[in-house]
């Protein structure tokens, strides 16, 4: 993790998260930075059919961005549960979501090191109050959306980033400075969280 973050590494997740309700911005910056390889490992031994890779992280990083978003800490779950239990969610409604649209019996996920144990299946069926599920029609009316309101060049910004990206890697693709794409990232945050209301 950047240098950047230094101040927030000693702190628990919930209070940060006050913090950021409280107008802090970049500490959704510092929570995305640090759950990311979260993001990846749990990517890692699944299988999207019709999709690959990518596709699953970018959904997992959903997964996280609705975990900040709707964290309530009244719930007494430590973020870092929470977080974990919204990146799956994400993931396996995705997986569930390609076998559906494929209408294949055998276009199934496939966990490639290990089996999905009978916990982590009632963990993902079960309906909790302090989990937001967003229905696929819903996640692509807000994708169209976010695509209106941003730039190409914004909103190419904010597909890397949610792919788990950081800033010196989005300023290399893109072959700009790391403060361009920190302006960029800085100008989406303000346009969705205006246009989201």
């Amino acid at each position: 993790m950047s240098g950047k973050y230094d101040a927030y590494k000693d702190e628990k997740d919930e209070d940060l998260l006050r913090r950021l309700r409280s107008g802090e911005s970049e500490i959704a910056d510092y929570l995305v930075d640090k759950y990311k390889y979260l993001v990846r490992q749990k990517a890692r031994p699944l299988y999207l059919a019709g999709g690959d890779q990518e596709d699953l992280i970018q959904e997992g990083m959903l997964g996280l961005f609705k975990a900040i978003q709707g964290y309530q800490e009244d719930k007494e779950t430590a973020f870092s549960t929470f977080a974990a239990l919204c990146i799956d969610r994400q993931m396996y409604s995705a997986i569930s979501m390609s076998q559906r649209q494929k209408h294949q019996p055998l276009n199934s996920f496939v966990s490639l090191s290990e089996p999905v144990s009978e916990q982590e299946l009632r963990l993902i069926d079960e309906e909790t109050p302090e989990v937001i599920m967003i229905s696929r029609e819903s996640v692509d009316r807000m994708h169209e959306k976010i695509r209106e309101i941003l730039s190409p060049f914004e909103y190419q910004v904010l597909e890397l980033y949610l792919k788990g990206y950081g800033y010196q890697q989005i300023a290399q693709q893109m072959e700009k400075s790391p403060k361009a794409i920190d302006n960029a990232l800085q100008r989406i945050r303000t346009k969705v969280r205006s246009s989201v209301g």
